[in-house]
């Protein structure tokens, strides 16, 4: 039992330690990564029939969307692209919170892709600032 208990924690400090290495680019993108998981995990629970762990993943994409993307938004510097990112992660929210209340696999699709592009044009930003280095 304590062999899983180590691998967990060395599970975690080598996650913190990647969070801690990475650049403000990547932490972004692990955002992304990490949110696209939890849609997924919180898609197989409401399939299984799993409510409280679907609610729980869901949950878990919304911190993500309010306490990591959204919260990374300078407003009083990003201009029109902020403001509008600000909207859709408000919007991306909401269709999160109806998937959650209604159990809505399809609503649970139309979050995932609404950050979909937004990922991939962080990874095509990612790309250009490693070739610029």
């Amino acid at each position: 039992m304590s062999s899983i208990r180590d691998a967990n924690a060395y599970a975690k400090v080598g996650v913190e330690s990647g969070i801690l290495a990475a650049s403000p680019h990547q932490r972004i993108v692990m955002l992304f990564d990490s949110y696209q998981a939890s849609i997924r995990l919180a898609r197989l629970h409401l399939q299984a029939g799993n409510i409280a762990e679907k609610g729980n993943a869901i949950t878990k994409a919304i911190n993500i969307v309010n306490q990591g993307l959204r919260a990374s938004l300078s407003l009083e510097h990003g201009g029109d692209i902020a403001m509008q990112l600000d909207q859709l992660y408000d919007y991306v929210v909401r269709v999160l919170l109806r998937a959650n209340l209604n159990n809505d696999e399809t609503a649970l699709t139309t979050a995932a892709d609404l950050l979909n592009n937004v990922a991939a044009a962080w990874l095509a930003i990612g790309s250009q600032i490693e070739e610029e280095r």
